[in-house]
């Protein structure tokens, strides 16, 4: 008898700097414990999305990117309206059929937004750092949090955060400056503010990258630099691989 076939993961991209977009799509590889050809990957800042069945998918994964959901029509890139567009065009069926999807950071507040909450500049922003989280007493219960302690880090960056916890979503990890780290809708659908892909080695990319882009002043990118290799972030890529692992 032959074996049943096994679904790619669809992975979504919205960095516009192909060395951003590059080790991005790395670490989701590496500690999603998956390898190129178990994923399709669209570069949503080149590509258009093309017709497709989510179906045909062990699940979506969207990554970080430097749009915000929150920015009035007029003040997104062309590129950066295009890509939102793309991501929110998904979110009907992922949310109605409970199809399984892990927004990393500006995937949260597409979610958010398509479930109604308010994603927006006004509170809950952080520098880049690594946040504690902590999880909460239905977190305890998650199959992807399954065997965590009560608190571990993540690297965060932003500037527009979840205000307000989506109408019928599980909160699952709560933070010190930004309450929302990691929500769940019904079963299947998560986003975290933080970056479960990223390692030390990995941020410290981004730092470079984007360091006069105002995530931070400019004269700290070596000290950031120092604080983000220095940084132990294992349990928040576990919360990628558990995911990989559950849906494969």
């Amino acid at each position: 008898m032959m074996g049943r076939a096994v679904k790619p993961f669809l992975i979504l991209q919205l960095r516009p700097e192909t060395e951003a977009s590059d080790d991005e799509y790395s670490a989701i590889l590496r500690k999603g414990g998956l390898a190129a050809d178990q994923t399709r990957r669209i570069r949503l800042d080149r590509d258009t999305l093309p017709d497709i069945d989510l179906l045909d998918y062990a699940g979506t994964i969207v990554g970080g990117g430097p749009g915000y959901v929150s920015d009035a029509p007029h003040d997104k890139t062309t590129t950066d309206a295009r890509a939102e567009a793309a991501c929110l065009s998904l979110m009907p069926q992922i949310t109605a059929a409970d199809l399984p999807f892990m927004g990393c950071c500006y995937g949260i507040g597409i979610l958010a937004h398509h479930l109604g909450a308010t994603v927006s500049k006004e509170r809950y922003g952080e520098a880049v750092s690594a946040a504690t989280c902590t999880v909460t007493p239905d977190g305890k219960r998650d199959p992807l949090l399954d065997g965590f302690p009560d608190q571990f880090d993540a690297f965060v960056g932003h500037k527009e955060a979840v205000q307000n916890l989506p109408a019928d979503a599980t909160h699952l990890l709560s933070g010190d400056v930004c309450p929302f780290q990691m929500i769940r809708y019904k079963s299947n659908v998560y986003a975290t503010q933080f970056h479960p892909e990223a390692d030390g080695a990995g941020f410290a990319t981004r730092i470079r990258i984007y360091k006069d882009k105002g995530y931070f002043p400019p004269d700290e990118a070596a000290a950031l630099t120092d604080m983000v290799k220095a940084a132990d972030v294992t349990y928040a890529a576990d919360i990628l691989r558990n995911f990989v692992t559950r849906y494969r």
